[in-house]
């Protein structure tokens, strides 16, 4: 364990940021675990239980956004250096190299073993047709696959089809931001990640309608609407406010740790270190709101907030996001003292493998429910809860550090060498062509290399 993190911290990662995606994936898992508990009678929400009870078990589905966040955040952040600060643009061939590599060797091997050995249905004749938006990434856009043979498979489809449209995304943005001084592009930026955010919730609202309504047309014609929701929206909206906070937050970071004497607004990252408890406590209250907002949408129960039911389904995503960026800006300039547990080494550990845990922990949990079900009568219900978890740590985690150690790590380093091979192949090809250059010749690939590591 120590030697994975030590290596990843020499990738000049931003430590704390592991251990939230651990608390994510975690909180995910958490969530599944209590739909189980209910579907097997384990025990049920509120009125049985306390309403704060059942509404924060059923929240952990929103480890999802923080995910979300998250990508916005760390994708973003090289191209918000280029875009504030006149760096060198990020390559797209190199982007999409790393997302195709990172992401396709695991996904397409957890694919092909969940529909071998778990749902080999899913290999007849009137399956295939949706094995395709499985293989594709469009799983999140049709009713026969959305949350279907993996649940968590749909969110998979909403970060990929934001891989690829980020480096468009940024762009659009430098076109419109960069240029000028640096006031003025954090200006630009915050508006139009503002108007990403407002298209979010639109899409969201208009989208759900449009599902929910399948005879409207909207002066189209519905074949030609249902193609159009099938690209930018699927059945659950496309979560772009999400992936915009994280964007946001991004450019924020890159803004403030920024010392040069153009940059006039660096003393936001002076306020955002004095005031990084407020950030993080503001963060949780919100996310205290969403929480409770959430639990009377399910079990109403706070009359107040019952007329405002429909509004959460068109807000609840910008207001998770919003209350996860402020607890990531928080730890981002936060003391010693407020990252420390979220740094703590295991946590940040099953951070780095939280992939395969994400996608392995619902099909596990499901089989482990099987073989629990007949002896679950004889079981208290306490003992049986700490079982799930004790199956988590046992089992599934294991099996992530395997696939983490076998399929996605090769995959990283695979990408990393075909990047370098593309990268040193042309300046070859331009030294053979003028030798009276020898002494560049020797001084080039390392700078080439430190060019490379720098991107």
């Amino acid at each position: 364990m120590s030697a994975i993190l030590q290596k990843n911290n020499q990738k000049n990662t931003i430590a704390v940021l592991d251990g939230v995606r651990a608390l994510a994936c975690l909180s995910v898992i958490a969530f599944h675990i209590s739909l189980i508990s209910i579907s097997t009678k384990l025990w049920q929400p509120y009125p049985s239980a306390g309403f704060l009870t059942s509404a924060v078990a059923m929240q952990g589905g929103s480890g999802v956004t923080l995910f979300f966040v998250l990508s916005g955040f760390l994708l973003f952040l090289p191209f918000a250096k280029a875009l504030l600060f006149e760096r060198d643009w990020p390559s797209i061939r190199r982007f999409y190299l790393r997302r195709i590599l990172r992401i396709w060797p695991a996904y397409y091997l957890t694919l092909l073993l969940i529909v071998l050995f778990i749902a080999p249905e899913w290999l007849h004749a009137d399956h295939l047709s949706s094995l395709g938006f499985f293989l594709t990434f469009f799983m999140d856009s049709s009713k026969s696959t959305f949350q279907q043979l993996n649940g968590p498979f749909w969110t998979l489809a909403i970060e990929w089809q934001y891989y690829m449209l980020l480096p468009l995304i940024a762009l659009a943005l430098r076109f419109i931001v960069a240029h000028g001084p640096i006031k003025r592009r954090w200006w630009l930026l915050v508006a139009c990640l503002g108007i990403l955010m407002a298209w979010g919730i639109f899409s969201r609202f208009l989208g759900t309608y449009l599902v929910q309504h399948p005879n409207v047309t909207l002066l189209l014609p519905r074949s030609v609407l249902n193609v159009i929701l099938f690209f930018v929206f699927g059945m659950d909206g496309k979560f772009m406010e999400d992936f915009a906070v994280g964007m946001l937050v991004s450019g924020f970071f890159v803004l403030a740790q920024q010392q040069s004497p153009k940059n006039t607004l660096y003393w936001l990252g002076e306020k955002a270190r004095r005031y990084c408890y407020w950030l993080w406590g503001t963060g949780i209250v919100v996310l205290t709101f969403m929480t409770v907002w959430n639990g009377n949408e399910r079990f109403p129960a706070i009359p107040f907030l019952i007329p405002l039911t429909e509004a959460y389904n068109w807000f609840s995503e910008w207001g998770l996001s919003l209350g996860f960026g402020l607890c990531i800006m928080g730890l981002l300039f936060g003391t010693f003292q407020l990252k420390r547990l979220i740094e703590w080494g295991p946590l940040r550990w099953i951070g780095l493998i939280s992939f395969s845990m994400y996608m392995w922990h619902l099909p596990l949990l499901n089989l482990f429910t099987r073989f629990l079900t007949p002896y679950s009568p004889a079981i208290p219900d306490g003992i049986e809860y700490l079982l799930y978890w004790l199956f988590v740590a046992l089992i599934v985690i294991p099996i992530a550090y395997i696939l983490y150690r076998l399929i996605e790590q090769p995959g990283v380093k695979l990408g990393e060498r075909l990047w370098q091979r593309w990268q040193s192949k042309p300046q070859v090809e331009r030294h053979e062509s003028k030798p009276e250059e020898e002494p560049e010749r020797s001084m080039q690939p390392s700078l080439s290399k430190a060019a490379a590591r720098q991107q």
